[in-house]
């Protein structure tokens, strides 16, 4: 089959910082943002943290020339934050919801109620079936003490699982987002070796921007340059990935990232750098199979390396969740004994009250918060624990299976 010339597409990627009331020159941001999609005219634009639909919306109205196709994907208490504009009509969406995205509790960072997920397109460019997938993981907050690291890994696998299982129809697949993980931890690995996809800044031919391809690099304006002191460059969470199935080979010609502030402005687009990548897509010389049948011995060990990550969360959970129920039964009996003692003075026995009845009153209440609250914590800890151990079986039944496909090599 002949396609002269080659299919060249140019897909830009951002994490746009916009949370609305708090990320900072949010509005000026995203007018920034949009001028520079249209005036660039990039094949596909993939945005993540675009939290407000009303955000979405005027980029939608300002970008309906130059992308006359565009989806928002919602979902969880205030969106998921994924969209994506396009030049090509798109045939198809789907969502999935990770199932594990950190705590309630944590209100401090939120992601739990952002409803953190990753959204498929199916677009047709020149007759060639492109899978288009946005993302966003979990944040690390800490990487000496990293609570969400089990959270992440399953983020992950649910990924590559989800891409795995969806992309069997696809000739060309696309992965862009935050990642939130660094070139060399499980999670990249785990993603890129279950799935095959290949990372734009690893095999572009010809690379322009910041050192190392990072994205949250100290000269932003808008980054905590405290974070950022183990890791004098920068660090590289934002992604572009990418992989050709039986009949089309995909490489990268060539990768920019952006650099602090936007050219000719005084201001950055984001807290991070865009990842702009041009791919060029073509049939395969010579009809291959796939190559999704070959099994790499490193994978095993990957695979080996984020299980134990998750049985180390699994373990946390089911602590967390014994700590729950134990404060759960405890206020449940002290309520018990004032509900016994508030009985016997109903029926005339004549005992002296240890409280006054403010106090008495004020602690039944308290024991009622705490014994919801336990109940609510203890039920959230279980399903935790049931998806880290649901995770954790799938990896053992991965595992047997990359076993015996390498005894049988």
């Amino acid at each position: 089959m002949d396609m002269d010339p080659p299919l060249q597409l140019r897909v830009f990627n951002l994490n746009c910082w916009a949370i609305r009331y708090l990320s900072k020159l949010r509005q000026e941001r995203i007018g920034l943002i949009g001028d520079t999609l249209g005036q660039e005219g990039f094949d596909l634009a993939l945005l993540q943290e675009v939290w407000s639909e009303r955000d979405y919306c005027e980029l939608k109205q300002k970008l309906t020339a130059c992308y006359p196709y565009s989806h928002y994907f919602k979902s969880g208490v205030i969106g998921s934050g994924l969209c994506v504009f396009s030049r090509y009509p798109i045939l198809d969406t789907f969502l999935y919801q990770y199932s594990l995205n950190g705590y309630p509790y944590m209100l401090q960072h939120g992601d739990w109620f952002c409803g953190k997920a990753v959204g498929l397109l199916i677009i047709k460019i020149c007759g060639i079936i492109f899978h288009v997938y946005v993302t966003h993981l979990h944040a690390e907050y800490c990487r000496d003490k990293d609570a969400y690291l089990p959270h992440r890994v399953v983020q992950a696998w649910e990924l590559a699982q989800f891409i795995q299982h969806t992309s069997k129809g696809a000739d060309v697949v696309l992965l862009g987002g935050d990642l939130n993980m660094h070139p060399g931890d499980v999670g990249i690995r785990l993603l890129r070796g279950w799935t095959g996809l290949r990372d734009s800044f690893a095999d572009t031919e010809r690379f322009e921007g910041c050192e190392d391809g990072c994205t949250l690099v100290p000269a932003n304006c808008f980054i905590n340059k405290e974070e950022l002191q183990p890791f004098p460059l920068g660090i590289r969470i934002d992604y572009v990935l990418y992989k050709g199935l039986s009949r089309f080979v995909v490489k990268c010609d060539s990768l920019v990232t952006t650099t602090g502030t936007a050219p000719g402005k005084s201001i950055p687009y984001s807290d991070h750098e865009a990842v702009i990548a041009t791919l060029c897509v073509k049939p395969r010389e010579e009809a291959k199979g796939s190559s999704g049948s070959a099994v790499e011995p490193e994978l095993v060990d990957v695979v080996n390396e984020a299980r134990t990550e998750v049985r180390v969360g699994l373990h946390t959970a089911e602590r967390q969740r014994y700590s729950n129920g134990r404060m759960a039964i405890l206020a449940l009996l002290l309520l018990l004994l004032q509900a016994a003692m508030g009985l016997s003075s109903l029926v005339g026995w004549d005992s002296p009250q240890p409280f006054p009845k403010f106090s008495f009153s004020l602690l039944s209440l308290l024991a009622t918060v705490v014994l919801l609250l336990s109940m609510v914590l203890y039920v959230f800890h279980t399903i935790e624990v049931k998806m880290l151990q649901g995770t954790e079986e799938q990896m053992r039944l991965a595992l047997q299976a990359l076993q015996d496909k390498l005894s049988s090599m």
